[in-house]
């Protein structure tokens, strides 16, 4: 990662069993912002019936298909899809982030979902597809910065939670795109 041209300094943490369950991988791009400093891509999700993640901010990406031979092949092609920046011509990889155990939207069954961080080198323009409401690039700063985490209240069956999370504007940040976002804060000294 270029913040400080310092290089990761833990190894991430890979699951062992994680090649039995179904993957999933998404893509941590970020890119020098206008005022010289870093800034990360987020999309928001489109907002659909029955989608319990509906219009939530995450980081591009989806489950792995039969034609990606591998889970970061995964992470290009569905980038490509959901925003148009193609990584395999304008990414720079810089690292694999640790793997997180999530469930399948609709189902229990579990489901191993791998980041990979890239230096976007490419052209500014962005093309949304029909699964992303909107895409925003969001000042490494404002997600480091303490004033910007918070709670959200998550309520389900047996009660509710409070989850950490970062807020931007109208949205916010948590689950799994939050632990993403701390694992690759906290793997950096962003100056």
């Amino acid at each position: 990662m270029d913040f400080n041209r310092r290089p990761l300094t833990l190894r991430p943490h890979k699951l062992p069993f994680r090649r039995h369950l179904t993957r999933a991988a998404v893509a941590l791009i970020y890119r020098e912002g206008d005022d010289g400093h870093p800034e990360l891509l987020f999309i928001q999700r489109a907002r659909r019936e029955g989608d319990p993640w509906s219009g939530d901010m995450a980081f591009p990406g989806g489950r792995m298909q039969p034609e990606d031979a591998t889970p970061r092949a995964a992470a290009e092609r569905e980038t490509l899809e959901e925003t148009g920046l193609d990584l395999a011509r304008h990414g720079r990889f810089e690292a694999r982030l640790s793997d997180l155990v999530t469930r399948h939207h609709s189902r229990w069954r579990p489901m191993v979902v791998t980041p990979y961080v890239y230096c976007w080198q490419g052209p500014s323009a962005v093309a949304a597809n029909h699964e992303v409401e909107r895409v925003v690039w969001i000042s490494i700063d404002h997600l480091a910065a303490r004033e910007n985490q918070g709670k959200l209240s998550w309520r389900t069956p047996i009660g509710t939670f409070k989850l950490p999370c970062c807020r931007y504007q109208d949205c916010c940040i948590w689950g799994l795109s939050y632990s993403m976002l701390r694992e690759l804060l906290g793997r950096k000294a962003i100056g």
